[in-house]
């Protein structure tokens, strides 16, 4: 500490004191309540606490116990069942291991950036999203709204997602599987196997008939599947109790809930590459076909999962780093969570090919046999000469590439009759060719290759005890993403909160767990986030980068990190990212207005699926969705412009700092002489440095906003002082 230290101490302690002085006596003598006002000096260079008015009591904004923890909870947010079950399908459907290229560039163009913006304004800001916008620019709150209205619709559907998982977990303790084999009906004659399970498969039928006992349309609701709805309530019960406490109680599980499931993957991995055949599922999706790859539809796909894989616009990223320290480095978070992601999403999709490689390698040896038999038929019954399969073939023990050979023979022999023979090719790579995304790949094609599996009851157990725990790790950032907005702005109790909020879309989501609830769930994820999310992360980025500024942004990232971020991030921000989004945004909207609007439906008689159109109630329902995901923020832009609430309440404050020293004052009183603070708008005051801070506790006079974000509400001012240089936040 340099010796002078003290006598520096002195003179700015004297400085702000003299100041506060100079205010008090301008004000009018017959104010009251600054007679009965004191001064408090609050040492807060360790830790961030909220004077709540009229209370001695510090009431700290919570914060991560480690930065173990926040990273936990932001993989587990980010790292969810779509890293599972869609980017493989992406991946194999858009060229396999060529598909990687443009989700890295988009991750670097779009991902990291815009990534790292939200880490940033939640830990400068210290508010959930509601208040981070509003903070921004009032007219620009209805963002905050926009956002926890799309997290609430997704944790409708995205826990019901779990509850199936709990169904499937809760069935994997016997032997043999329960979707091992179809099941056998018995009447007074005979007993056979079930048609519609012998139409389909085992795996197929259990999902459809056991599970969800679907309906045939959206329109036959056909009454609460009781099994479904229990599981969906202990769902909302795990939610609940992680959530009660907020990061307290949410933050522990983490340590759980985001490693586990790699625990899982990395064991599957290990258990797949084992296995006869998972060497060519692994090689079939990484065959880069790279003429796939300059088509448009790749590039809007990997930029559609790169926005979504990092839960951009969510508000939980936003909600999550409002808990750390302003000074942690969030650009090397971001950096990190990204690229964890991506891996997670490669390893995800090693196992998956992994595993279905030996499905399809199962499926093709009963394909080789059953044509195997069907060959030695015409050979027996003259349709097929002898002499023209080779003498080293041996049907009883046939290799693929021993049937491979001998069908290329018979098709060139038998040239114009070769269709009326009935043989297939069973080639391996025409299984690993069926696109399965979704819960047909998690509920179906990867059940069924478990079956398979020696142990298969321990690697049911195991699989859907991670689908759980990727489910409860996404849920726990959703809800964060609707709870800590309103905590923060309407200063509820948490845990009232949270268990209202888990009871309204328990009973909400019961249209879910009827028999047509599985229609409902797939006209949820298309229409309640894609479009509003896009809209959302748009106004963002014009929020930091137009309206609060991208040079005065930049500062106030070098002010908190200690270091100036790259200047690519600067270009990004304001000029690609912006222009990429706005494309994504026209190609999703020509993508939804040039796919007709339906659903597939199951139907039992054909054991199929046919795809079938919206009735004219489910178009409105779809459209209702949007509408009402986006309404917010042209409701609370007019409110605000045409002045409907009223700013000059108690909730507004003044600040005046100087090097970190803070003067929080009411402007609200009698005899309010504003004139002597020039302040700017409270749409451009960022939140100050932070060092010892001097606040006026009043007696008597109306409640401050302080925000429970460990120091600062919205609109409060910040006075320019002279000489001395302002932190823009």
């Amino acid at each position: 500490m340099p010796k002078n230290s003290k006598v520096v101490k002195r003179d700015l302690d004297d400085e702000v004191i003299e100041s506060v002085k100079d205010l008090l006596s301008n004000e009018d003598s017959s104010d009251d309540a600054f007679k009965k006002s004191e001064l408090m000096v609050d040492d807060q260079e360790e830790k961030d606490v909220d004077v709540e008015e009229g209370s001695d009591v510090e009431d700290e904004r919570p914060a991560w116990n480690s930065k173990l923890q926040y990273i936990l909870a932001q993989v587990g947010f980010s790292v969810g069942l779509g890293n599972v079950w869609r980017f493989p399908y992406l991946c194999q459907k858009n060229g396999g291991g060529a598909y990687l290229v443009p989700y890295l560039i988009l991750l670097l163009i779009i991902g990291i950036p815009l990534f790292f913006l939200e880490l940033a304004v939640g830990q400068r800001i210290r508010r959930g999203s509601i208040g981070v916008w509003n903070y921004i620019s009032p007219k620009l709150g209805g963002i905050g709204f926009a956002s926890c209205v799309v997290c609430f619709f997704v944790a409708l559907y995205y826990n019901v997602i779990i509850g199936w998982s709990l169904f499937y977990f809760s069935q994997s303790f016997q032997h043999p599987l329960p979707w091992d084999q179809c099941p056998l009906v018995k009447n007074a004659s005979h007993t056979f196997v079930e048609p519609e399970c012998e139409k389909s498969s085992a795996t197929t039928y259990y999902w459809y008939r056991e599970a969800l006992n679907i309906s045939s349309s959206l329109s036959e609701s056909g009454g609460l599947n009781w099994k479904m709805t229990i599981c969906l309530l202990a769902a909302w019960v795990m939610v609940c109790l992680a959530m009660i406490k907020g990061i307290q109680s949410s933050g522990k599980i983490m340590y759980f809930s985001s490693l586990f499931p790699y625990v899982v993957l990395l064991c599957f991995l290990i258990r797949g590459l084992l296995l006869n055949g998972s060497v060519d599922g692994i090689r079939h999706m990484f065959t880069p076909k790279l003429e796939i790859m300059l088509e448009p539809k790749v590039w809007r796909e990997a930029a559609t999962q790169v926005f979504f894989a990092l839960g951009l616009g969510f508000g939980g990223v936003i909600a999550f780093s409002s808990y750390n320290k302003r000074d942690n480095n969030c650009h090397f978070d971001a950096v990190l969570v990204s690229f964890i992601n991506f891996f997670t999403s490669v390893l995800a999709t090693l196992v998956v090919f992994a595993v279905l490689g030996f499905k399809a390698n199962i499926i093709n040896e009963k394909c080789i046999i059953q044509n195997s038999e069907k060959i030695l038929k015409l050979l027996k019954m003259g349709n097929l000469s002898q002499d023209m399969i080779p003498h080293h073939i041996n049907f009883s023990s046939i290799t693929a590439e021993d049937y491979n050979l001998v069908y290329d023979i018979i098709q060139k022999v038998k040239e114009e009759e070769f269709d009326s023979l009935g043989l297939k090719s069973c080639q391996i790579e025409d299984e690993l060719n069926k696109a399965v995304q979704g819960t047909g790949l998690a509920f179906i094609a990867f059940t069924e290759a478990m079956t398979h599996f020696p142990a298969s009851p321990f690697w049911s157990v195991m699989f859907f005890l991670m689908l759980v725990n990727l489910g409860l790790g996404s849920m726990f950032g959703t809800i964060e993403g609707i709870i800590t907005p309103i905590v923060d702005t309407f200063k509820v109790r948490k845990e009232i909160l949270t268990v209202i909020c888990c009871l309204v879309a328990f009973f909400i989501g019961l249209i879910f767990v009827q028999r047509s609830g599985n229609y409902f769930v797939t006209m949820f994820d298309d229409y309640s986030a894609t479009l509003p999310l896009l809209i959302v992360v748009i106004l963002e980025n014009i929020a930091v980068i137009r309206i609060y500024g991208i040079d005065k942004f930049m500062e106030d990232l070098k002010d908190m990190l200690g270091f100036s971020p790259s200047q690519y991030y600067y270009y990004m921000w304001k000029y690609v990212s912006p222009f990429v989004l706005l494309c994504l945004l026209v190609a999703s909207i020509v993508q939804m207005g040039l796919s007709p609007p339906g659903y597939n439906a199951w139907i039992e008689d054909t054991a199929m699926e046919e795809f079938h159109s919206y009735p004219t109630w489910g178009m409105i329902v779809c459209i209702s969705l949007m509408v009402l995901a986006i309404l917010p923020v042209p409701i609370v832009f007019m409110v605000r412009r045409c002045n409907l609430i009223d700013d000059s309440s108690g909730s507004l404050a003044s600040v005046s700092y100087k090097r970190g020293r803070i003067i929080k004052e009411p402007v609200n009183l009698e005899g309010d002489n504003t004139s002597l603070i020039h302040g700017k708008s409270p749409s451009e005051v960022p939140s100050p440095n932070f060092g010892k801070n001097i606040y006026r506790k009043q007696t008597g006079s109306p409640t401050l906003d302080t925000a429970p974000n460990g120091r600062y509400g919205i609109g409060y001012l910040m006075a320019d002082m002279p000489d001395m240089p302002e932190s823009d936040l």
